[in-house]
């Protein structure tokens, strides 16, 4: 999920930005220094902002820049295991289909995908199960759940696996398929 965090850091100005306005420049740096890159404890952190708190600037010998002091936030992504995601299919594959979680990609391999044998039809573009003939393709709106999760040092090296093979998971259609097929099998007994 989304996670607002208070960071404290120091942060070296240099004298490019001498005339400009200290929290202006103060941002830019810790922008360019922390948004769309990858901490193990905060995950993959989006945006700093509510930039506060900055401390008289000093310098040191033979340092031409201003060294400051500084408390912000930032909004940060990350992903738990068990934790419960509504996603869209963004791409299908021979051997699964990426579902768009928040700001990343993540993968339901063929096996997660329902109980049933699933396989891939590259005509029609779309996830096939043999018995059920339920159907994924591209834009779908799932629900998955968290099965692994990998943080490497970059946001490509990211790796989350998904699983809607649970009850409760999968295309909303299939989820209000069952009831439907049990009213329609029930009301079959009745006569």
């Amino acid at each position: 999920m989304y996670y607002v965090t208070t960071v404290k850091d120091s942060v070296s100005v240099p004298p490019k930005y001498v005339g400009k306005e200290i929290v202006d420049s103060v941002t830019d740096i810790l922008r360019s220094k922390y948004e769309r890159t990858i901490d193990k404890g905060l995950g993959l952190i989006l945006v700093v902002f509510n930039v506060r708190d900055i401390s008289e600037g000093y310098i040191l010998p033979e340092d031409p820049n201003i060294h400051y002091h500084v408390t912000f936030d930032v909004l940060s992504f990350s992903a738990s295991v068990e934790e419960v995601f509504a996603g869209e299919v963004s791409e299908l594959a021979e051997y699964g289909a990426f579902v768009r979680i928040g700001p990343m990609d993540a993968l339901v391999h063929l096996s997660q995908i329902t109980t049933d044998f699933v396989s891939f039809d590259r005509k029609a573009g779309v996830l096939v199960s043999k018995a059920t003939k339920k159907m994924l393709k591209k834009g779908d709106v799932v629900y998955a759940k968290v099965s692994t999760v990998s943080f490497g040092n970059t946001p490509q090296s990211v790796k989350i696996a998904l699983t809607m093979r649970p009850e409760g998971l999968g295309k909303l259609e299939w989820l209000t398929e069952a009831p439907e097929k049990e009213k329609a099998k029930a009301k079959k007994q009745k006569k």
